[in-house]
């Protein structure tokens, strides 16, 4: 009987790697993907939106100098804790609902927490709704602080309608609504509620200012839906830069940009250090290039920058305007 011809195999170090697939980062088997870092968390809590909820603050409490020279410090503390926790609350919610969504799956900027399936969508919730809770927490302490009981029902129509941003089955931010939740919440609920809490008024300062940083937020927003157009587009997200179009949304930028200004040439009369708050045109400036004559989306990233920086000298220049010495 002849002897049979045995197949060797070869040793398992000879045999070629198998190659790794390819695709939705969401969908890759877990131990394909990078472990999270500190960065990518704090990444997600998208600290160049936090300008937007520290500018009321300085504004209103500025303005609340106006009504009354005792600085309240705790209280304005209390106020920067519960618009800094409200902001990054939005912010992990909103990565939370749409990376369930589907929404951040085609997006230009950075991979978000839930989109890219390194941390579990209820990890990235539950982060946000803790935020909320601190949020609360300071806003408590601020009710009480002041016997003003009936901020507890404002501050609960902010949680909520923070959460319905994107949250909810029929969340507004998809609806072209989002520009008037920034207006309203983050321009004249944070900037006339620290002034309130801290004197007890609101004089016509406080309402041109919070006008003022409302306009810049919304500008914020538009920067970046303008950056995210055609991947909202794709997936159905019907913000108010969608509606509008890309031309037109460049002029709302542009009208949201320049009315703060000339508010800023009013109030200079009155409060002439107002004058220095000029020198936030050296960001908005560029800002306002990069939105007009942008040829990738990601140029937008710089242009949303600019503009919150840009908003946080504008609201300390104000500040100290206010409690300085007018004619």
């Amino acid at each position: 009987m002849a002897n049979r011809k045995t197949k060797k195999t070869a040793p398992a170090s000879a045999r070629p790697a198998a190659r790794s697939r390819s695709g939705n980062p969401a969908k890759r088997p877990v131990e394909q993907l990078p472990p999270v870092t500190l960065g990518d968390w704090i990444g997600a809590a998208r600290p160049r939106t936090l300008p937007l909820a520290i500018a009321p603050v300085l504004v209103g409490t500025g303005a609340a100098r106006l009504g009354d020279p005792q600085f309240h410090w705790v209280i304005a503390l209390a106020c920067l804790s519960v618009a800094v926790c409200l902001q990054i609350g939005v912010n992990f919610t909103n990565d939370y609902s749409d990376g369930v969504r589907g929404t951040d799956a085609h997006r230009v900027g950075p991979a978000r927490l839930t989109a890219s399936g390194r941390v579990s969508a209820k990890s990235v919730l539950y982060t946000g709704l803790a935020f909320f809770a601190l949020a609360a927490i300071a806003g408590i302490g601020i009710t009480i602080r002041t016997q003003q009981w009936w901020l507890i029902a404002v501050g609960a129509v902010c949680i909520v309608a923070a959460w319905f941003y994107t949250g909810g089955k029929r969340p507004y931010g998809y609806n072209a609504l989002g520009e008037v939740f920034v207006f309203v919440f983050f321009g004249l609920v944070a900037t006339l509620g620290t002034t309130w809490v801290q004197s007890l008024k609101l004089p016509q300062e406080a309402w041109i200012g919070a006008i003022a940083v409302g306009l810049f937020a919304c500008a914020v927003l538009l920067a970046n839906n303008l950056r995210d157009i055609d991947q909202d587009r794709l997936v159905g997200k019907r913000t108010l830069t969608v509606v509008i179009g890309k031309r037109a949304t460049q002029i709302v930028y542009t009208v949201f940009v320049i009315l703060p200004f000339l508010a800023l040439v009013l109030l200079a009369l009155f409060y002439p250090v107002a004058w220095v708050g000029l020198l936030a045109l050296l960001a908005f400036l560029p800002a306002l290039v990069i939105v007009w004559a942008y040829r990738e989306p990601k140029e937008l990233v710089i242009a949303l920058a600019l503009t919150s920086l840009g908003t946080l000298v504008y609201a300390g220049v104000l500040l100290w305007a206010f409690i300085s010495p007018a004619v």
